[in-house]
């Protein structure tokens, strides 16, 4: 046997594995400093009670022969990819159906997952910054050449550079490329795309013949008109994306663990159906999720979970108004918050925003995520995420405040 080479050719652990174990050394050395973490996007507002409820019922379903439930289907009970398929697409206008829809357990493991349809030789392109498992996935599958120490850039990926000087919409290649990742609202910047914009990638995919992975895991975020919530609004994107979703943040399922990724008929290359590739792999390497999960998926449409959801995440979004006017108040420069749980803070001249990490929880005890650790264009910023309690957030940003005060 020869182990898979191309795990010694990613970091030794993931980027909020790595945060995780600087705070734990941070708070051994001092226990009794009250860390604030606005660093990993994970939920504090506990699941709505109409969700509980339904979780409820569906394990009462468990115990008794005549509605007890085991194998499902790979791709996702009726129930569920029927709901969805009707209050995520049919209500906007769009065409997807049941059948394009493939029930999971998590956007991550699709988003992960996807780069098993196309070919290792493939010429990846991917927004620059961006969650860390777009490119570590490709990598683990032997792509994106070498990786220079220097530039902290992979040889063979083409990065599509997102900054300040662009307003975080990154230029289309200037190259034919196989695969596009987009993501919108963005991770980590949390801006957006008008769908004009957006629609540019997709003439682009169709033009060059390009699949483009769209990533709209935080898309019941978005605030503001003429935001597109979905890539299928873009015309002719059903002939060159797929796109994927999240209960995670949505829904608070980030415990649960439940996503959906379409897929659809109309997708082929080179002759074959992406929607039966997607189907075959699926059904030869996951088992579906859970039926007490996707009971609770199928609940957050309905009234009044879908009323109660609304309200955790206009929670959110109130947190993230109260990071961005907060450091805004004190002369720094933010990005996001808007349309999506995440602010893109720059960091004070001169300091890295490992250096800035170091900093922040050293003086203030106040963790966020170092925007190097999202790609090139990531140095120099520091996503902080609305992602807490409104005691927490508050406390935070007086912090942050002091902080910058006394630069």
């Amino acid at each position: 046997m020869q182990a898979n080479h191309n795990y010694s050719r990613i970091s030794d652990s993931y980027l909020f594995s790595t945060i995780a174990q600087k705070i734990a050394a941070y708070s051994e050395l001092h226990p009794d400093k009250n860390i604030i973490r606005l660093g990993i996007g994970d939920v504090t507002q506990p699941i709505v009670p109409a969700v509980i409820e339904a979780l409820h019922q569906a394990v009462d379903e468990q115990a008794t022969t005549e509605t007890f439930r085991g194998y499902g289907p790979e791709g996702g009970y009726d129930f569920l990819k029927e709901t969805i398929a009707l209050h995520d697409f049919q209500e906007l206008g769009l065409s997807i159906d049941s059948s394009e829809i493939f029930v999971s357990d998590g956007a991550k493991s699709d988003i992960a997952n996807l780069q098993e349809l196309f070919e290792k030789e493939s010429i990846i392109a991917i927004g620059d910054p961006v969650y860390p498992v777009y490119i570590d996935s490709n990598v683990l599958a032997g792509r994106l050449g070498d990786w220079d120490e220097t530039s902290g850039e992979w040889s063979e990926l083409v990065y599509l550079a997102s900054h300040s000087d662009n307003n975080f919409t990154p230029s289309l290649p200037t190259e034919k490329v196989d695969v596009i990742y987009l993501c919108y609202p963005n991770n980590p910047t949390g801006m957006t795309l008008t769908k004009e914009e957006l629609q540019s990638w997709v003439d682009y995919a169709l033009e060059h013949e390009s699949l483009i992975l769209f990533d709209a895991a935080y898309e019941a975020y978005i605030q503001e008109d003429g935001i597109p919530h979905s890539i299928y609004e873009c015309d002719g994107a059903e002939h060159c994306a797929i796109e994927v979703r999240s209960f995670s943040k949505k829904a608070g399922f980030t415990g649960l663990r439940l996503g959906y990724t379409v897929v659809p008929k109309a997708l082929t290359y080179q002759g074959k159906s992406l929607n039966h590739m997607w189907n075959r792999r699926q059904s030869t390497k996951f088992n579906g999720a859970p039926y007490i999960i996707q009971r609770a998926g199928w609940a957050c449409y309905q009234e009044p979970a879908k009323s109660q959801i609304d309200e955790n995440i206009q929670y959110y979004m109130d947190n993230a108004r109260i990071i961005r006017d907060g450091l805004e108040e004190v002369g720094a420069t933010v990005y996001g918050g808007v349309n999506a749980p995440y602010i893109w803070l720059k960091t004070p001249e001169g300091i890295t925003s490992y250096e800035f990490f170091d900093k922040l929880l050293e003086d203030v005890q106040v963790v966020g995520t170092p925007g190097v650790g999202f790609g090139p264009s990531g140095e120099g910023y520091f996503r902080l995420t609305a992602f807490n309690t409104r005691e927490n957030t508050e406390e935070a940003v007086e912090r942050l405040q002091t902080f910058f005060r006394e630069l």
